[in-house]
């Protein structure tokens, strides 16, 4: 099983508003650099779209080390997710989980590899990070 990690970020200019998504696949001493957007979307929905494409792009299963800098992402898909799941996509406060059909999608994707997620500070100064963030920001330039 190929190992690889996968930067991503997502950035909204106004929330909702217009917004981008970015992502950086790498595996071994090879880079892959994805974007996007959307005219009307949210900084969270940009933020797990980056995710997505991300994972999209791989043609097989992998080993992942992917970094996020959402919490959102990171405790949603790693902790609150079971409890949707369980409770037919309703919150705890039996509501409709905001964003299901990524968060299905994302579900659906990542349990095709083995994935370590990390969160990571945002604008800190972390190369994958900050590059994942100007193609998030190229992704709304684009529209």
């Amino acid at each position: 099983m190929k190992s690889i990690e996968i930067y991503t970020d997502g950035a909204c200019r106004g929330n909702p508003g217009i917004g981008g998504w970015g992502a950086i696949i790498q595996f071994q001493n090879n880079s892959k650099e994805l974007f996007g957007g959307r005219a009307e979307t949210t900084n969270n929905q940009m933020e797990m779209q980056a995710v997505i494409e991300g994972l999209k792009a791989l043609k097989e299963p992998c080993k992942i080390i992917l970094y996020t800098d959402s919490k959102y992402v990171m405790d949603g898909i790693t902790s609150w997710i079971h409890g949707w799941k369980k409770n037919n996509w309703k919150t705890a406060n039996k509501k409709p989980v905001k964003n299901m059909e990524l968060w299905q999608e994302l579900d659906q994707l990542a349990n095709q590899h083995e994935i370590t997620w990390k969160w990571v500070k945002g604008h800190a100064g972390i190369p994958g990070n900050e590059r994942a963030d100007e193609l998030a920001n190229k992704g709304i330039d684009n529209l």
